[in-house]
């Protein structure tokens, strides 16, 4: 474990070095063409965007700007600045074609910076198989919070090196800052409310996460692995983020409820879900009134019965190398109303009632703030070893964990979750 947590470090230092140095350069490099439109000249924008070359800043003066949808694609090194997020609004409502409201694909050196875009059909900014990527001081956000909106706010997908700084997201049905498969991410002093799932880190090694508060969304932090995509993420950290009252209804679109990964099966009142992830530490966070579980640490077996024939070089079902320490956690006196109308969320009470049950001595506790579900390798290599996968938690307080013992849930004789820490303190 120390070898895990020394290699994360190094990882992180890197990242922030990354961080600083493309901050600062995409506010002053030296552009070689600069372009600049106001409102009303919507059409030369979107005709622009298509014919950019190489080094090319765009500036948007203050107004709202009316867009079907804008493209970027196959160029080097672009900055699309605005006057600020209270001055340059991109309006997609009256979208009448195309999925995104921006999509920039293969960009070596793209950077966005000082706007608002709200209300696409699909997601807000879906950066594809970029470089370099800076997004910085954007607000990305849905006038209603529900199952009409897109899914993503801001979505580096595929991508290498990505910095998401200063940003807000609001109203997404899937997660606000999105970053998947993708390899060197930072994303800091960020907020997120009002969706499905504040920040969401999805098959993306080398990310840091940190300075950000997620509120106010059905879950506020994510850090997933899933099956049949093309990398596998890892070594990834969260610190010093403020992460509460994520108690928001759970408004995915159906076919996120209908998929068993989908993050329709994220439970009203989740502050972190760690789901069959790899290398991960969270720590230094506050992590505050998330009221069915502040911490969850998942296979896919907990979603998916036949996770083990999914395996390969880029998926593992089982969550491994998991440190969690040094957190402050608490949690509010009772699950909030919408968690006792999803499948998840009844689970979660339901643990909580059996725990109580068990153990007349616990007075009718809350359910424990980090809850796994207590699925290890052992169900792969029919071992019997205390905590194979290296779950490493370093936690003051009372009422910290359960072993929700998922593997024997459907059968109530023999479903005994239980508190036992022990094997889980970090060595």
């Amino acid at each position: 474990m120390k070898k895990i947590l020394l290699f994360i470090t190094a990882i992180g230092f890197a990242a922030v070095l990354f961080s600083c140095t493309s901050s600062q350069s995409s506010k002053s490099a030296d552009y070689k063409i600069k372009l600049t439109f106001k409102p009303g000249e919507e059409q030369k924008i979107a005709e622009a965007f298509l014919s950019l070359k190489d080094s090319t800043e765009i500036v948007l003066q203050a107004g709202t700007y009316q867009f079907d949808n804008l493209s970027i694609a196959q160029v080097n090194h672009i900055l699309i600045r605005g006057e600020g997020h209270d001055k340059t609004i991109l309006d997609f409502k009256t979208q009448s074609q195309g999925g995104e409201g921006i999509r920039v694909t293969d960009v070596k050196g793209f950077a966005i910076d000082g706007m608002t875009i709200k209300d696409s059909k699909g997601d807000l900014l879906k950066i594809n198989k970029s470089r370099n990527v800076t997004v910085t001081n954007l607000h990305a956000v849905w006038s209603k919070a529900d199952s009409t909106s897109g899914g993503y706010a801001i979505y580096p997908v595929m991508c290498h090196n990505v910095l998401i700084e200063n940003c807000y997201t609001e109203g997404s049905s899937d997660a606000g800052i999105y970053v998947g498969q993708t390899d060197s991410a930072v994303v800091r002093k960020c907020k997120a409310a009002k969706n499905v799932a504040g920040c969401e880190i999805e098959n993306t090694s080398n990310a840091e996460v940190y300075d950000n508060e997620f509120y106010n969304n059905t879950a506020g932090f994510l850090v997933f692995d899933l099956p049949d995509l093309s990398k596998k993420g890892g070594h990834v950290k969260a610190y010093n983020n403020y992460i509460h009252d994520n108690n928001f209804r759970n408004f995915a679109k159906a076919g996120s409820f209908g998929t068993s990964w989908g993050v329709g099966n994220a439970s009203p009142g989740s502050g972190i879900i760690i789901l069959a992830a790899s290398d991960i530490e969270i720590y230094n966070n506050r992590i505050i009134n998330n009221n069915s579980s502040a911490i969850t640490i998942a296979s896919g077996f907990s979603v998916d019965d036949k996770a083990a024939e999914k395996i390969n070089a880029n998926y593992f079902p089982i969550s491994k190398n998991i440190s969690i320490h040094d957190n402050k956690i608490e949690m509010g006196a009772a699950f909030p109303e919408a968690a006792y109308e999803h499948r998840i969320g009844k689970i979660l009470v339901a643990v909580e009632q059996q725990l109580n049950a068990s153990d007349p001595a616990r007075k009718n506790k809350r359910i424990p703030l980090i809850m796994y579900d207590g699925v290890s390798s052992n169900i792969l290599t029919k071992g019997t070893t205390n905590n194979p996968d290296g779950i490493c938690i370093k936690q003051e307080g009372d009422n910290l964990f359960v072993n929700a013992d998922f593997l024997n849930i459907s059968n109530p004789k023999n479903w005994k979750p239980n508190t036992n820490i022990a094997p889980y303190i970090c060595k």
